[in-house]
């Protein structure tokens, strides 16, 4: 008889504190990641695009279905209702375990439109809209300045944020702040708080991606390895600040680059949003499971940074950054134009369904 062990993810959820959820909306995906352990979801314009690639053969049938069904439709009407039944599929997935755990876990992600980082009236309208889809619903916030006000209401009219697009720690009391906000507001009215579910991701890949950048654009030449700490670095600091203060939102990362964005943080009471593929690699390695959050980054490495990226001082740094500069932060930069890029590609996918180029037909 062969015996079944569990997973490394499945250990990961067994020492306690982690929540992980799979980062995408792929139901293939999603169905492995509950298998083994994972009790949430996300989606954004880049993971979308790539389910819709990925699985055409699943998606062309209820694409066309949308596309006759609202003959008046543009091809960005078309599209978000695609990214709504994407996402009303994975919430499907995952009823069972909301239910299960009364509304504290089984929800999935949706983001709001990326070119609405600007307007947060735009932002709430749209997250309102998707609250209503599904008990179940997440929307993630872009954590700019527009997007800090979107929280605070947003919450207040009883969404459940998922902020992102957020790699720093003053981002994240900013969102953290915001939330109390909204959540006081919400009590004040005679409104319920105490089933909400808010956490604030911190892109911990990205951050080391963009300081990459820096280091090449400006010849920093540093000890070999040491970039792989920097979002890590951030999100033990942020989580240790959060913990001391008792924000009721909860802390998730996101952005894998390796497995160290994994196994440096199990134990911590927050969320993990994995990649299908990096869910793979993990299960597949033989790295330990054991508790590792409340380890600090080694003091000389957080140093090295510290001193030699004005950009780490600034997402390393309570007061690193004002709500108004988080806009102009590279990494935040870097990241709304990837989103807004793809978001206009899955647009752009839709257009070839609803009108063929026929110079490719010839």
């Amino acid at each position: 008889m062969s015996i079944t062990h569990p997973s490394l993810l499945q250990q990961t959820v067994a020492i306690g504190g982690n929540d992980y959820w799979n980062d995408s909306c792929s139901v293939a995906e999603l169905t492995y990641a509950v298998a083994n352990g994972a009790v949430g979801a996300t989606t954004n314009p880049t993971i979308v695009l790539g389910v819709l690639k990925k699985e055409l053969a699943i998606w062309r049938e209820p694409l066309q279905r949308i596309i006759d069904s609202n003959p008046t439709w543009n091809e960005i009407e078309v599209a978000w209702r695609l990214i709504e039944e994407m996402a009303s599929k994975g919430a499907a997935v995952l009823r069972p375990i909301f239910e299960r755990e009364q509304g504290r876990k089984g929800r999935i992600s949706v983001q709001t439109n990326p070119i609405f980082y600007r307007n947060a009236e735009a932002i709430v309208e749209q997250a309102m809209r998707f609250h209503g889809m599904a008990p179940n619903i997440q929307v993630k916030i872009p954590v700019t300045c527009a997007g800090i006000t979107a929280i605070e209401e947003a919450t207040f009219r009883g969404v459940n944020v998922n902020a992102t697009v957020c790699f720093t720690l003053p981002q994240s009391v900013a969102v953290a702040e915001a939330v109390e906000r909204g959540l006081e507001r919400r009590a004040a009215a005679g409104h319920d708080t105490a089933s909400m579910t808010p956490v604030c991701t911190i892109m911990i890949g990205r951050l080391d991606d963009w300081l990459r950048v820096v280091a090449k654009n400006q010849s920093i030449v540093l000890t070999p390895g040491h970039l792989d700490w920097a979002g890590i670095a951030v999100m033990k600091k942020t989580y240790a600040l959060f913990k001391q203060r008792g924000y009721r939102t909860r802390m998730l990362a996101a952005a894998y680059r390796h497995h160290m964005h994994w196994s440096e943080l199990i134990g911590g009471d927050l969320v993990q949003a994995i990649p299908y593929e990096w869910q793979l690699l993990f299960n597949s390695s033989d790295v330990e499971v054991k508790q590792r959050m409340q380890n600090p980054v080694d003091p000389a490495i957080v140093d090295e940074l510290y001193r030699k990226f004005a950009d780490f001082r600034r997402a390393y740094d309570e007061n690193g950054m004002a709500v108004e500069e988080f806009d102009r932060f590279g990494a935040t930069a870097r990241t709304l134009r990837t989103f807004i890029g793809h978001y206009a590609e899955l647009v752009a996918c839709v257009r070839d369904f609803m009108l063929p180029d026929p110079d490719k037909s010839v």
